[in-house]
């Protein structure tokens, strides 16, 4: 016998159990875990940007709108987080598909995948619908976007609140 080690291994086929055998090198080895990329160095900002008006019992679009400053592109996935103010509720569906709104649909989490580049954008578009019970002037505070990553090395930019006013009729008819 070479200096090579051998395995031996029992096999249970059926109600008979075989002896089997094999060079050390030929048992299944498990998958080599692959190292996380350490994050990068990224300034992730959220853009305010005001939905359009809506009128009682309709409906706008929130733009979660989110650009990498950089000096890096993004290494870690990037969390946006859309929270709406009293009076307005998410409806389905949303962008990206991988989006989850919470039980109540007064909040709706995004997640993007790594790869932002530097000077480019990403966005969560989240549909929500007023309340038929909202008077019209009315305007619908206490809404906000948020990005959170592993990557922003600056905090201060990475929320925004934003409006929601409610007209007569909406601005399409």
């Amino acid at each position: 016998m070479n200096a090579m080690t051998w395995y031996r291994a029992a096999l249970t086929v059926g109600a008979a159990t075989l002896l089997v055998g094999g060079p050390a090198w030929a048992l299944p080895q498990p998958a080599p875990h692959a190292a996380a990329a350490a994050p990068s160095h990224s300034d992730l900002e959220v853009v305010r940007i005001d939905p359009d008006s809506a009128p009682p019992g309709g409906s706008t679009t929130i733009h979660g709108f989110v650009v990498n400053l950089g000096p890096e592109t993004t290494n870690s996935p990037m969390t946006v987080t859309v929270t709406l103010p009293d009076g307005a509720t998410a409806e389905e569906p949303y962008f990206p598909d991988t989006c989850e709104a919470s039980s109540n649909g007064h909040r709706v989490r995004c997640v993007f995948p790594p790869g932002l580049k530097v000077d480019s954008s990403a966005t969560a578009l989240i549909p929500v619908g007023v309340s038929s019970g909202v008077a019209v002037g009315a305007v619908l505070r206490g809404g906000s976007v948020e990005v959170q990553s592993l990557d922003d090395g600056n905090g201060e930019n990475n929320r925004q609140e934003f409006e929601i006013a409610v007209v007569e009729t909406a601005p399409d008819s």
